[in-house]
């Protein structure tokens, strides 16, 4: 499991102070590739900042206000702990019916995000909710639970099983950016 802070490629126009903005760059730099697994990343990073850990943690809640910073999360890595199926179960609902279903969805402990999306032309489905498991068997009952949950409300659904492992990463920094 690795630790994320996704920053937000839109922020990157406003102009904050310079001694702000070096900190902010220095802070992607350092954690672009993920927090060290360490019994306090925070301390690691304020230590590296050169800064005390409340204000290291001041810093990350400023960003992520001001929306630099999308998110801060821990990522698992699904795979190396056994759950090495994946699907993507899409849902074609009711648009007036998605904020209940969704949070029912995203709700359940198998689910790992969910979110709505546009329909497409030849593609109905307007709810996603990613799902792991062990086995096959396994992610074909947590979709068959899915649909139970959603009921009527479900027109038609279907899953996308993942063939292979893509590697997921946020903003990188180019070398010289600074």
């Amino acid at each position: 499991m690795s630790a994320c802070i996704s920053p937000s490629e839109s922020h990157l126009d406003a102009p904050p102070d310079q001694a702000e903005t070096s900190l902010a760059l220095r802070l992607v730099e350092l954690t672009q590739e993920g927090l060290p697994l360490l019994e306090d990343p925070w301390s690691w990073l304020a230590e590296q900042l050169g800064l005390s850990v409340e204000s290291t943690l001041d810093l990350l809640k400023r960003l992520q206000a001001e929306g630099a910073i999308r998110r801060i999360a821990a990522v698992p890595n699904h795979y190396r702990l056994g759950y090495r199926h994946n699907g993507m179960t899409v849902w074609d609902v009711a648009d007036a019916d998605m904020p209940r279903l969704g949070a029912l969805l995203g709700a359940q402990p198998f689910v790992s995000h969910c979110y709505r999306r546009p329909r497409r032309p030849g593609w109905r489905y307007n709810l996603f909710a990613m799902v792991h498991g062990r086995s096959r068997e396994e992610i074909d009952s947590y979709r068959d639970h899915l649909r139970y949950l959603l009921g009527d409300a479900c027109r038609a659904d279907d899953m996308l099983v993942s063939s292979r492992i893509l590697k997921k990463t946020g903003l990188r920094l180019s070398p010289g950016t600074r």
